[in-house]
């Protein structure tokens, strides 16, 4: 996928710069003078970054950057201003930027910055897509086959298994079986580690009251 660097400046000079920085070295880019046109315009298929000025029309880019969030847009910033402070800095990168560079800066920390927020881009969006096809898989599964997930990326053996969910060992192995299928996983480790990254989206497990040794692991539903 083409990597993109978003630009959103008032200052067409700044803007027109920082794009032949990075036609210099390969990069795409787009320039945006204000939010509402980037908005307006935004194409995020690909890896891309933000580089956003503090200062702009309307509205400081901070309140751009909770705006995105808000907006469930996830998009890696790097802050540039020439009116800097310590209060706007942390404030900036407590909420995720990933620089805040104080004009005049220098290329190679700018291009530094842009590099590092392409990479943690694409690595974000190989971690939703993984993600994504875990829980495609996931929703394969049976009522008692996500039981036997939970008890056995747990750490208990199918003997344990059995006995957690009053039946037999050799039904637990049997559903075991179908799990690592379903789930393409070629190890127990494997498992274990699909079950983790699962839970973030998915939920941990509920126990129901009254009923010895069944569970539910029922997905949350997205909003």
């Amino acid at each position: 996928m083409t990597k993109t660097v978003y630009i959103i400046d008032d200052d067409a000079a700044v803007r027109h710069s920082i794009q032949d920085l990075l036609a210099s070295v390969g990069l795409r880019s787009k320039s945006f003078g204000s939010t509402q046109e980037f908005f307006s315009k935004k194409d995020l298929e690909g890896p891309s970054c933000l580089v956003l000025d503090v200062r702009l029309p309307g509205g400081s880019g901070l309140d751009f950057q909770r705006k995105l969030t808000e907006a469930g847009i996830h998009i890696p910033i790097i802050f540039i201003t020439a009116h800097g402070d310590i209060p706007m800095t942390v404030k900036a990168m407590k909420s995720g930027a990933v620089e805040f560079l104080t004009k005049p800066f220098r290329d190679d920390d700018l291009l530094d910055a842009i590099h590092q927020a392409l990479e943690r881009d694409l690595a974000q969006r190989q971690e939703d897509s993984e993600i994504a096809g875990l829980r495609m898989r996931y929703q394969q599964l049976t009522a008692r086959e996500r039981q036997v997930m939970e008890l056995v990326a747990s750490g208990m053996l199918n003997k344990q298994v059995a006995t957690e969910l009053g039946t037999s060992e050799i039904t637990v192995k049997v559903h075991r079986g179908h799990v690592m299928q379903k789930m393409q996983a070629a190890s127990l480790a494997e498992l274990v580690r699909m079950s983790e990254k699962l839970k973030l989206s998915i939920g941990q497990v509920v126990v129901s009251p009254g009923m010895r040794g069944l569970r539910s692991t029922t997905p949350k539903s997205s909003s």
